[in-house]
């Protein structure tokens, strides 16, 4: 069986020795870049590899990009190979935020053609509830080949955003706060406020109480709300820098609401251009 949306801890645990599998600790913080590799070293998922957003999942910032550019799909799939990751391998992708980071790196591996990729759910923390053991030894890796193929429809450009809204045929969700979307409220961006058109999901309503996201019905019951009739290939996915937004990519997706789309320049980069539209919520 192979997994492509969210996997249990009870299930990853029987497969700790499966050498098929590799599995990938994504935690990070914006406020504390080291934070993430910190944490990692002093214990961590048994086998788990360790990738950085800003070092492994990202480009270089440039003076049009947004804070997290999209990693060179080439690089990136070295260093997947250098992970122990092959075109084979079911991987699994955890964090401590309730997915808001690994989701990233789920989502990358899906544009580079590679389908077998799920978030634990719950994270680091719920596998810990469960009553399963972190650890502080590193890995021993066999470095492998990956091959990528990647699917440039998984993700949309500014101008494709701003022609889709235009046009109608796009349906542009934002993930990130109700504070940072209406503009009262912006800690990390220069400019405050949203794109002219887009609607607000903080992505942290597809998780529970608990931390875990919620029912596959449920989320889809709340998208088919929030999108009404259109399509989910004609949804889009935003943030502040393209990050946050794979989450409610990824929720879709568990849902079966599958084919929607992330601007993965984001917030970030649309303020970049001052031709560009931005919207204040009063």
């Amino acid at each position: 069986m192979s997994y492509t949306t969210l996997i249990c801890p009870t299930n990853l645990h029987q497969q700790l020795n499966n050498p098929d599998w590799v599995i990938v600790d994504c935690r990070f913080s914006l406020n504390d870049t080291d934070a993430g590799g910190y944490a990692y070293r002093h214990g961590h998922l048994p086998s788990a590899r360790y990738a950085h957003l800003d070092k492994d999942l990202s480009a270089t910032i440039t003076g049009c990009t947004g804070r997290h550019p999209l990693p060179g799909f080439k690089v990136l799939a070295k260093k997947l190979g250098d992970w122990g990751i092959s075109n084979t391998s079911q991987v699994v992708v955890y964090d401590d935020a309730g997915g808001a980071f690994s989701g990233r790196l789920w989502w990358l591996l899906r544009c580079l053609g590679h389908e077998k990729v799920a978030v634990l759910n719950g994270g680091i923390q719920h596998w810990q509830q469960q009553g399963y053991n972190l650890t502080a030894t590193l890995p021993s890796i066999k470095p492998v080949t990956f091959r990528p193929y990647p699917n440039t429809n998984h993700w949309l450009t500014a101008r494709q955003v701003e022609d889709g809204l235009a046009r109608k045929t796009l349906r542009l969700i934002d993930a990130r706060s109700p504070e940072r979307y209406a503009g009262k409220q912006e800690p990390i961006d220069p400019v405050a406020g949203h794109i002219p058109g887009a609607l607000n999901r903080p992505f942290q309503l597809n998780l529970d109480k608990h931390g875990l996201f919620l029912s596959a019905k449920e989320l889809r019951r709340q998208f088919q709300q929030l999108i009404g009739d259109i399509p989910a290939g004609q949804v889009a996915h935003n943030c502040g820098s393209g990050v946050t937004a794979c989450h409610n990519l990824l929720a879709m997706e568990h849902a079966g609401l599958t084919g929607s789309k992330l601007y993965a320049g984001s917030w970030s980069e649309w303020i970049r251009d001052k031709n560009r539209g931005v919207a204040i919520q009063e």
